[in-house]
């Protein structure tokens, strides 16, 4: 049975019963990573342990890693804990993302919420099947995934765009074992789960603009939403528990006695997108981004906190520390993707709105530094593919530290098709995850990650050689013309778990001539210079991005 959908992306995806029947594809034991397409990583329970959430053409799920060191300081992947799907029905990104330019829409929030787990937005699909319905948050445990729904009030069934009022930020108070999330027009929501996670107490505030008091959503009855401010990401002080909330009209502060105020004079006017507070000494950096006629604009912002300074402007550095004069970040139309705090320094994720390049900015003291390996072109201040974050040129999706034991604080990115990265030092050499399924030695094994794509898109050609060896990859029709030369006698060495060259052992759906393959299962040969060939077999939708 053959069955297609329109996916979070906007392309074509294949029906559960094709993946475990027709191609028989069904989810092999030994993964990694639920897919290595990944969105979103977060600290786990323990020590060496990280959450990730993936998703593939056809499905999505969660993995819960076992990271550890070797005496060399290398990471190490053990068995995961938890490799489990998501309902299909719903999803933790929405259709948009990638061609959304609002800032708040452009990131994939996971925060750590005590008894609850790791929580991070849950969408379901609309009329059109598409993800855009907000429907809550989902929690990931040890125990599994658990899909928590937020009730939508009536008077909104008649916003036309519902992704006004999505999850776009969390913060969890332990101390009042209370999780707050931003909802857009719809304020904040406070689940409140200190009678326990199976009694929660729920509240939906607004926050009024003249007052700056938080005002309760009435449940029945028209509202005007004028009045009052969205507020699209929140952030607490860890060290005096101060929430700090981002909204169209600057960033405001609640103190613990609950007063609510100003938090900057110079972002009072500024539409505030995102708020993350860490490092040390501890600090505030803020993005403030908007919209008009199809323009973007936005700056990068950083306060210490504990002094009278207000916010200001992000510099960007040269190799010579000199600070340039034009608005780097601006210029660029970057996006925040997440902040990854690390002593004195911040690995600030970024997004190109609307594009496809990525990366990190290493922001210290000064400003953000430039690596020098990069031009006007290419960026010298993003890191990423060009200084080896990750080993394909993929979109980095999202950062995260966690610490992989008591003396090592690690870094994660997730990346959009070539699993996630992890680093031990700081950033200076990283280590790339992609799912580990055993395979046979001398092309024992032919294994297309994914197994489904669409023209543009990248299938990693997986395998392993027992001998240094001169590699020969084909692609061919199901009646066994040959669409696609990938490499010709291209040297690989033999490994323990695999000898594919990532930046060249790939498949893109596409035929010699540059044209996308159609919709089909194509058929996929490689052949060493010492009498081995392999086969493996993926799926092409046809069509492209």
């Amino acid at each position: 049975m053959l069955f297609l959908k329109e996916n979070l992306a906007g392309r074509f995806t294949v029906g559960i019963a094709l993946l475990l029947c027709g191609l028989g594809m069904a989810f092999a034991e030994g993964e990694t990573l639920f897919s290595n397409w990944t969105i979103s990583v977060a600290p786990g329970p323990a020590d060496g342990q990280l959450w990730v959430y993936s998703r593939g053409e056809v499905n999505q799920g969660v993995s819960l890693l076992n990271l550890s060191l070797d005496g060399s300081g290398k990471v190490k992947v053990g068995k995961p804990q938890v490799v489990e799907p998501v309902d299909n029905e719903v999803s933790a990104v929405h259709y948009q993302t990638y061609a959304d330019k609002l800032a708040e829409r452009r990131r994939f929030p996971m925060e750590s919420a005590g008894d609850l787990g790791v929580v991070l937005p849950m969408f379901g699909l609309d009329e059109s099947d598409h993800f855009l319905e907000p429907r809550g948050f989902f929690s990931l445990k040890e125990s599994g995934v658990v899909s928590t729904p937020l009730d939508i009030p009536v008077m909104m069934e008649s916003v036309e765009n519902p992704m006004e009022y999505a999850v776009s930020g969390f913060a969890y108070q332990e101390s009042k074992k209370t999780l707050y999330a931003a909802r857009g027009r719809l304020g904040i929501v406070e689940y409140d789960i200190s009678k326990g996670v199976g009694n929660p107490r729920i509240a939906l505030k607004l926050l009024d603009k003249k007052t700056h008091q938080w005002v309760a959503l009435p449940s029945a009855g028209s509202v005007d939403f004028s009045k009052y401010l969205d507020v699209f990401d929140l952030e607490l002080n860890p060290e005096t528990g101060d929430m700090w909330i981002a909204t169209p009209q600057g960033l405001w502060m609640q103190s613990s006695a609950g007063e609510v105020l100003n938090a900057s004079k110079t972002l009072e006017k500024e539409r505030v997108t995102g708020v993350w507070i860490g490092g040390k000494p501890l600090q505030a950096i803020v993005e403030t981004s908007s919209l008009n006629k199809g323009v973007l604009t936005g700056n990068l912002w950083r306060k210490v906190l504990g002094g009278k300074d207000d916010f200001k402007k992000v510099t960007f550095l040269d190799s010579a520390g000199v600070a340039q004069k034009k608005d780097v970040y601006d210029n660029a139309d970057y996006t925040v993707t997440g902040v990854a705090f690390m002593g004195d320094k911040a690995f600030v994720g970024v997004w190109v709105a609307g594009g496809s390049i990525s990366g990190y900015l290493l922001l210290d003291s000064k400003g953000v530094r430039t690596h020098g390996k990069g031009t006007e072109s290419t960026d010298p201040w993003l890191n990423g593919f060009e200084t080896g974050v990750t080993d394909r040129d993929a979109i980095i999706t999202s950062i995260a530290k966690f610490p992989l034991n008591a003396k090592t604080m690690g870094l994660a990115v997730a990346t959009d098709g070539n699993g996630i990265s992890v680093s031990a030092d700081s950033g200076k050499t990283w280590t790339t995850v992609l799912n580990r399924a055993k395979l046979g030695g001398n092309l024992g094994t032919i294994r297309m990650v994914p197994s489904v794509i669409t023209a543009g898109g990248q299938s990693l050609v997986s395998y392993k050689v027992g001998k240094d060896s001169k590699i020969t990859i084909e692609v061919f029709s199901y009646d066994m013309r040959r669409v696609r030369k990938i490499v010709s006698g291209a040297p690989r060495s033999a490994d323990e778990s695999r000898s594919t060259n990532a930046k060249e052992d790939f498949w893109d759906g596409m035929d010699d001539g540059g044209r996308p393959c159609t919709m089909g299962i194509y058929y996929v040969r490689v052949k060493d210079n010492h009498g081995h060939i392999g086969w493996g077999k993926v799926m092409s939708l046809g069509g492209g991005r």
